[in-house]
């Protein structure tokens, strides 16, 4: 018992080895894709929250200009990724499964670009410079969360260590691992910068100790560099997992946020994205992204502008080899399985995984437990199904349901095929849906 939550009184290993499948991705050569006629850049991000659009239809705009600022109390502003004509709205599929609106740019295919911002020297910029910079270029999580990245450091006390997270833990991708190889110099200008911005005495970039040519390749960067030291970590799933990782690097745990115990922890390719960002002026308007499974028939990872629809990299990448198949926005254990390739690359893509259709036979729960002992976040996930089917919200508060990360874990270890993650994403809706008690609790 932790509180009044109900987690695992007895939890077993917690994390597991599973097949990479890297192998398909890991040594391609880096497939370049331009923008066609049209990009669509989604006016939202995966949590819904909209934003302002700064430009009119008819609207000529430039690569890198800002169209649009999300209105909540972040402040997250969105950039063109061509220079072109600014034709309308259009609902299109986004990545969280949801129609959403995005904005329509016509493709001038000239790329001329205008920044709203100078680059800025981290070595001569104050901390409070260095965080303002980084809020007007929009940056976010680039892992996959999409998390506004300047909360971390504004106003920032009390931390010791920052940490890199290149370990790239899910199956298939290898987006993060091909950005540190290709801009290793561009990891280390972001890890300095941002360990100056949250004032810690060292800085840890993580890598996972399976990729020995790219540990070396880092390490003889770092030679000469002064505070910031790379740890290699146990090939495991989910080591990724912000809190995973603190605990293996720094042997601590945290209630809600790594801050609580003097740790902040960003991503490797956010680093990278950041320290171009400081060098040229200019916002995220391409991505690297993996596309990668069975049913592709040329898996690689590309560079491409934000605002492509998948579909167009598919086709460019040889296309499917197979009628059937699951296509991932994501990797295969926390992305979403979407009915169609119209979505678009955004911000914070880092993968989509394409992977053939076969056919399982469901079983009934055989209380077996491995859902239990597999999960990280030591919750309960088959009691939190059950308590949904029957929209029993307290139990599922007391169960713990939004701390669920959504790993994939139990059902990856299910041996029933029981789509237990799927559930528990069901569950969190019907909690999120329930009416507030008195109090303002659930």
């Amino acid at each position: 018992m932790k509180g009044d939550k109900i987690m695992s009184l007895f939890t077993g290993a917690m994390r597991l080895h599973v097949d990479g499948r890297k192998d398909l991705t890991n040594h391609t050569e880096l497939v370049k894709i331009a923008a066609g006629k049209k990009v669509y850049i989604p006016l939202v991000n995966m949590n819904s929250v909209k934003v302002d659009v700064l430009v009119n239809e008819g609207d000529h705009v430039y690569v890198g200009q800002k169209i649009a600022v999300r209105n909540d109390h972040f402040t997250v502003p969105l950039f063109s990724s061509v220079s072109g004509t600014v034709a309308g709205k259009e609902k299109r599929m986004h990545s969280c499964c949801k129609l959403m609106e995005h904005l329509v740019i016509e493709n001038d295919g000239l790329y001329e670009k205008k920044f709203d911002m100078e680059p800025l020297d981290p070595e001569t910029a104050t901390v409070d410079e260095l965080v303002t910079f980084m809020t007007n270029m929009g940056l976010v999580g680039c892992g996959g969360a999409g998390f506004p990245t300047y909360v971390k450091y504004k106003g920032v006390k009390g931390i010791h260590t920052l940490i890199i997270n290149g370990v790239e833990c899910e199956p298939y991708i290898t987006a993060d691992y091909r950005a540190i190889e290709l801009h290793t110099d561009l990891l280390i200008k972001g890890t300095k910068t941002m360990k100056k911005m949250c004032g810690a005495t060292k800085a840890v970039i993580a890598i996972k100790e399976s990729k020995k040519e790219l540990i070396e390749q880092v390490q003889n960067a770092l030679k000469d560099v002064e505070g910031v030291e790379l740890c290699a970590v146990p090939d495991v799933y989910p080591m990724g997992w912000e809190r995973t990782l603190v605990y293996q690097v720094c042997n601590v745990r945290y209630e809600k946020l790594p801050s609580e115990v003097g740790i902040v922890v960003d991503n490797a390719t956010t680093a990278i994205a950041f320290a171009k960002c400081l060098t040229t002026g200019e916002p995220i308007v391409d991505k690297y992204v993996t596309f990668s499974g069975e049913a592709l028939n040329h898996p690689a990872n590309v560079l491409v502008p934000v605002g492509v629809p998948v579909g167009d990299i598919i086709a460019e990448l040889g296309g499917f080899n197979t009628e059937e198949c699951y296509l991932i926005a994501g990797g295969p254990m926390m992305g979403r399985t979407i009915p169609m390739d119209k979505f678009v690359v955004h911000p914070y893509m880092n993968a989509v995984t394409v992977l053939k259709y076969e056919p399982t036979e469901t079983l009934g729960c055989l209380r077996c437990g491995r859902c239990v002992d597999y999960c990280p976040s030591g919750l309960q996930p088959v009691r939190i199904n059950t308590a949904n089917k029957i929209k029993d919200v307290d139990m599922l508060e007391q169960l713990s349901v939004m701390s669920c990360i959504e790993c994939g874990m139990c059902t990856y270890v299910c041996p029933s095929h029981i789509q237990v993650t799927e559930g528990i994403r069901k569950a969190k809706a019907t909690f999120m849906a329930a009416p507030k008690k008195k109090g303002g609790k659930k």
